[in-house]
């Protein structure tokens, strides 16, 4: 029997792989340079995390969590985001009595069952950053120049900076009333995950979907006419940082997020080369989160990258090349064979990324090989060779060629173009 993936999910292979490490890579040094430092969060979690966090009443929770139960029948949920882990994990270690801010990142899978389509997946992978303890609108300010420069780092320009304040609780009900009066008198026109936002929160059907729910919310309240005078005065420093920073960004009155524990600022970053699915990164403040799991009163701010959709970008707009060995070792009998091993094993040790022969071959099978796998230079030696205690080598680019005592092998690398790691 041949067995397939579930639906839904993929496997990530070259020379796809090889974008994602330079997505990450880029990431690391990026966020390392702001003081974000890593954590590894668990895959699953108790069922009633995400409940708290993300809504009993959202569609997450409602349609698209993975939630089984285990040998002692405890609810368990693989999770579907990692904003909810990140405070759990923040409150249970008590990290709120360490210097603020704190700053952490993760990355790895998320689970949602949704229809598979264009960049979006049932098992899925993000990059998260949180960071707890700050208030200020600087620290939103951070994150968003933050994100724009990863994203500049591995190649991405063209995209849009949507920004939002959906205030906080004592300025949003008189907003959620503005939309209750608003949508109550066409409801009966909405898709039915609307008609049921309707009663539950509001503010989801500004997050709807559905072309004919989009329609229908055009000339609906802006949530920035309901701020408070604290709200107001947050988004406005904001803006002003962004604007003295030269970070170009639209006001989007609708970008209110589907998570129930968003406060203040959100934001989304967008491409019109993903098609419907479009958005790259996105996050927002939750500075009621941490209290509602029991922590002390903490804001708090975070975003997610989605790898499949900036790979998919990144390999549309700006084809990754594959990396290559740097050598090949073609030999000719079992005492050349020997030889160029121990070639290869101080060529690595020292950090070179080198391939070798395996058996009996011809020398010019070999060579084709080493053509095949794009090789910069390959290293051949026979018993001529070995008498010699020289290797011939030759560039497989320029077609140039020489020989070069063993002992001194790894020099000529060095005139040859490094390829990139893997």
């Amino acid at each position: 029997m041949i067995y397939s993936a579930l639906k839904g999910v993929q496997d990530i292979m070259p020379p796809d792989i090889f974008i994602w490490q330079r997505i990450e890579s880029s990431a690391r040094a990026i966020l390392y340079n702001y003081g974000f430092r890593e954590i590894r969060l668990p895959i699953i979690e108790s069922t009633e995390l995400f409940i708290r966090s993300i809504g009993e009443t959202s569609d997450i929770v409602d349609k698209e969590m993975y939630t089984f139960p285990d040998k002692a029948n405890r609810s368990i949920t693989l999770r579907p985001e990692g904003t909810a882990s990140a405070v759990r994990c923040y409150v249970e270690h008590n990290l709120n009595t360490l210097q603020s801010p704190q700053k952490f990142f993760y990355a790895g899978p998320m689970f949602r069952y949704e229809r598979p389509q264009k960049g979006r997946f049932r098992q899925f992978y993000q990059i998260g950053v949180e960071a707890f303890g700050s208030a200020a609108p600087s620290q939103d300010a951070e994150l968003i120049i933050m994100l724009k420069n990863l994203l500049e780092q591995i190649g991405l320009r063209e995209l849009s900076f949507e920004i939002n304040s959906i205030g906080c609780e004592a300025c949003r009900p008189d907003y959620k009333n503005a939309l209750l009066a608003f949508f109550g008198d066409k409801l009966g026109e909405f898709c039915p995950d609307c008609v049921r936002r309707y009663s539950v929160n509001p503010l989801r059907i500004l997050d709807c979907k559905v072309e004919r729910c989009i329609q229908l919310r055009q000339g609906a309240p802006a949530v920035t006419d309901f701020l408070c005078v604290d709200c107001r005065t947050h988004f406005d420093e904001l803006l002003g940082i962004l604007t003295l920073m030269g970070v170009r960004y639209a006001l989007n009155p609708n970008l209110v997020r589907g998570l129930d524990y968003y406060t203040r600022t959100t934001f989304e970053v967008t491409s019109e080369h993903l098609g419907a699915q479009k958005a790259v990164a996105a996050g927002g403040r939750y500075d009621r989160l941490v209290k509602e799991f029991g922590g002390p009163d903490t804001p708090a701010i975070g975003f997610a990258i989605g790898m499949e959709r900036l790979a998919a970008l990144l390999k549309e707009i700006s084809p990754e090349q594959t990396p290559a060995p740097k050598a090949f070792i073609a030999t000719l009998g079992k005492e050349a064979e020997k030889e160029g091993f121990k070639i290869a094993e101080t060529l690595r040790a020292k950090g070179h990324w080198i391939e070798q022969n395996y058996g009996d071959a011809t020398l010019k099978s070999q060579l084709r090989k080493a053509d095949r796998i794009n090789a910069d230079i390959a290293l051949i030696i026979g018993e001529n060779e070995l008498q010699e205690g020289k290797v011939q080598w030759k560039n497989l680019k320029t077609k140039e060629q020489g020989m070069i005592e063993i002992n001194n092998v790894e020099s000529v690398l060095t005139d040859v173009i490094q390829s990139p790691h893997p």
